[in-house]
Order: structure tokens, then C-alpha cells, then sequence
């Protein structure tokens, strides 16, 4: 006789790791059932990919880890406990639907082939249980946009003006609190950096990134940078510096994890705007993430074609992969001092400007001609703010694979010198004792 499910469900966290404005918890909580909040830290992140790089590196991961701890916390005011793993989804969720005779799971919809292969293992364990997912990270829900997914533009611009004066983007979602009884007798231990494999590390002192992770965090870097210093009103002047933490937001590590929407975002600039000033700053903003949005639909679009090395215009290029070449670009040891300080800000706190990043990723591809996807795969390995698609999307970009038709390349000495002027950035990295 088959055991009767009960009105459990649990919510599986994987990169929507806030409670407001979450659209999988709203659906959850929605059906008035009782509800677990699962995250695991699954090992398969943290081990070495076929380029040598380590999946996840220690600034990222401290970062998740501050992250978790405060979602745990934002969870616990609502009565929702949060059990977290250290061990991979498909082992730890069979069992717990089994010992809380779960009748569904809620996840945030994904679509990039490793996120597809972890839900096929935790589905493939399970019968008679309902998956859920629901859209969680875009600016433009899929639902609303006004083309079919396979006509996506292949140019930014185009796919902008089709959206961006026509669609409204949908309102916040906010929860309530749930009753006690929806508590579980149930405890976990959220790992240390060391249960993950790393020693505890000081932040750099030049580090233009000195926030922790989580979505209280994320809600104060907005306030600040919005309401109390109003430096929203000159992101667009200042959104190409490469030295401090105010040139630009910020807000994109939280955004990666989905410590902070998209849509929460967008929805504090209009009130910014209606308070103090609409400008070209305040419009940047939201264009910039427009672009996040792109890329989310570029790999929608196109899968696992994003992650191939002629990229999805499937153009051949003679791609090298000489590894004296790569490591000088690792290690900050070219010819250009420009990409150099950038390479070794990257490696020393797991931050770098856009302006850098287009310039080292141009450098690499352009310049020194290697495969574009193991500079991908490092940048993925140490960047605090990696989201899969705008990574794989920008590097298919400046590699002359993915959505720029003109096919550019940076010329580093004169970025140097326009961005650069005084050599204050490249000081500060190459001769930090000067500082």
C-alpha cells in the first residue's frame, strides 16, 4: 500500500537566495502547505575542471557561504527553516522527501546543461513527487516578452527596442510570515571555508569589492548607493573606473547568487528617479541590465552551444592553446601592463572592472589568439559576481563568436591611457608597496 503524501513541499535554493521578490517561494507558499528550505553545496563545484582551474575558488565561496547564513536568518523571521548540505542535491533530496513524505519541490527554472544534468539525477531518484520550476532571474519575464525565444535578435540593440519601451516589468513579490507550526524538528550545520577546503583569508586591502554576500547586505549597498549618497545620478560617468568601491554598483555578485532581483532593482531606480533625478545615469543602469537579461536569452536560445569553442555564430577561428602564453595571462605577465594589474586584482580578490574585463578577455583572444573558453573557465573559477550566462555570453562576445557583429578588438594601450590616465590603477597592482 502506497503511503499518502502529505502537504510538505520543499523549496530548493540553488541561485535565488533571497526572500523578497522570490517568485519560487511566492508559488510555494502560495499553496499553504508546509515548507523546507533545502541548500546543498554540492562538491561537484568545487572540484578541478579539464583546464586545470579549481570550479569554484575561495572568494566566491566565502561570499556563498555569508550568503547562506544570511538567508538562514531572513528564513528563520518568516518560519521557514533552512536545512543546509554539504554533499550533491541528488543525495541529500530523496531522503529528505522520504522522511517528510514531501509531496513537491519548487525550484528556480534553469536551462545551462550542468543545472539540467543535477535536476535530471535528483528527478531520476524520485517518483511520484511534482516538480515545479518557476522563472526567478530576469529583468523581462519570458512570459511577457513579445517574440518566440528562437527569434531572439542576434543584436543587442534590436532586442532592447523591441522590449524596453513596451513591456512593463512585473511587480515585487513579497511574502508573509508563515505560522510556527510550520517549523521542522529537524537541524543542520551550515560548512566552514575549511569544510570546503579552503583557509580562512583576509580581503585585500585594495579590493574595490569590500561587501559581504547575502540579500541584507545587497538591500544596504542599494540603499546607500541610491538614497544616502546619491551617487546613482553619476554611474554613467563613473561606471568605467577601475579604482574604488563607488565608480560603479556593485550590485552584480548579488545578482549572480540571486541575493537581490533584477526587478527590485529596476523598481528602486524608478523611485529614485520620481525622488531625486531621471538622467542618463539612472537609464544606464537599467540598460545594463537589459544586457544581463540578453545573455540570459542568448544561452536560453542557443544551450550548450554558449560553452563551444566556435560559439553560437559557429565561426572557425585558429585558436591556440600554448600554455606559456596562458600563464603569463594568469599570472599578469604579458606585455601589456594594463591587462597585467587587471590579472593580478583578479587573482588577489576576485574582482576585476568591466572595463578591465573586456580588455584582458580581448587581450586573450584577440591579441595572444587562445581558446576563449579557458579564459572563461578562469574567470569562472575566480570571479565573485560568475553567472553563467553573462560569462559565456561576453566572452563569446569580445571572442568574435557570440553577438558583436563588427567583431572588435581593444586596442590595451590606448583603454590604458583613456581609462588610465594617471597609472593610478596600474600603481596600485604593480607596485602596490607605493600605496
Amino acid at each position: 500500500m502506497q503511503k499518502t503524501k502529505s502537504n510538505t513541499s520543499i523549496v530548493w535554493f540553488r541561485n535565488d537566495l533571497r526572500v523578497y521578490d522570490n517568485a519560487v517561494l511566492y508559488e510555494a507558499c502560495k499553496t499553504g502547505n508546509k515548507l523546507i528550505g533545502v541548500y546543498c553545496f554540492d562538491p561537484k563545484q568545487y572540484t578541478i575542471d579539464k583546464y586545470g582551474f579549481k570550479r569554484t575558488e575561495k572568494y566566491r565561496t566565502r561570499f556563498l557561504l555569508e550568503t547562506i547564513i544570511d538567508l538562514k536568518q531572513n528564513l528563520d523571521k518568516l518560519n521557514i527553516d533552512l536545512l543546509v548540505y554539504n554533499a550533491a542535491p541528488e543525495d541529500i533530496i530523496p531522503k529528505l522527501v522520504e522522511e517528510f513524505n514531501v509531496r513537491d519541490i519548487y525550484f528556480q527554472t534553469e536551462w545551462t546543461q550542468e543545472e539540467l544534468d543535477t535536476e535530471y539525477l535528483v528527478k531520476s531518484k524520485l517518483k511520484n513527487v511534482d516538480f515545479k520550476s518557476v522563472y526567478n532571474q530576469f529583468l523581462y519575464h519570458p512570459e511577457d516578452i513579445n517574440f518566440k525565444i528562437q527569434n531572439l535578435p542576434q543584436v543587442f540593440t534590436v532586442f532592447r527596442k523591441k522590449l524596453e519601451k513596451y513591456l512593463p516589468i512585473r511587480e515585487e513579490l513579497a511574502i508573509e510570515r508563515l505560522p510556527k507550526s510550520n517549523r521542522v524538528e529537524h537541524t543542520t550545520q551550515i560548512p566552514s571555508l575549511q569544510d570546503l577546503g579552503f583557509d580562512n583569508f583576509k580581503t585585500h586591502p585594495n579590493s574595490a569589492f569590500l561587501f559581504k554576500g547575502g540579500e541584507t547586505e545587497a538591500l544596504n549597498r542599494l540603499k546607500d548607493y541610491f538614497f544616502t549618497t546619491k551617487k546613482l545620478e553619476f554611474y554613467k560617468k563613473t561606471r568605467n573606473g577601475l579604482v574604488g568601491v563607488d565608480y560603479s554598483s556593485k550590485f552584480s555578485p548579488w545578482l549572480a547568487n540571486g541575493s537581490i532581483s533584477a526587478r527590485t532593482i529596476y523598481h528602486q531606480v524608478k523611485q529614485f528617479e520620481n525622488k531625486y533625478v531621471k538622467n542618463q545615469s539612472t537609464y544606464w543602469l537599467i540598460f545594463e541590465l537589459i544586457w544581463r537579461d540578453y545573455f540570459k536569452y542568448v544561452s536560453l536560445k542557443h544551450g550548450h552551444q554558449i560553452f563551444k569553442l566556435e560559439g553560437i555564430l559557429k565561426k572557425e577561428y585558429d585558436w591556440s592553446t600554448n600554455t606559456n602564453l596562458i600563464g603569463k595571462w594568469l599570472n599578469g605577465e604579458t606585455q601589456s601592463d594594463f591587462v597585467n594589474a587587471n590579472m593580478i586584482e583578479l587573482k588577489e580578490t576576485g574582482w576585476m572592472s568591466n572595463r578591465g574585463r573586456q580588455n584582458v578577455a580581448s587581450y586573450f583572444a584577440k591579441e595572444l589568439k587562445l581558446d576563449w573558453r579557458i579564459g572563461a573557465a578562469y574567470f569562472e573559477s575566480l570571479l565573485l559576481d560568475y553567472d553563467v550566462h553573462s560569462n559565456y555570453g561576453n566572452w563569446m562576445y569580445v571572442a568574435g563568436v557570440g553577438n558583436d557583429p563588427r567583431d572588435r578588438k581593444f586596442n590595451v594601450d590606448l583603454q590604458a591611457e583613456r581609462y588610465d590616465t594617471t597609472g593610478k590603477f596600474r600603481r596600485l597592482w604593480l607596485q602596490p608597496s607605493l600605496f
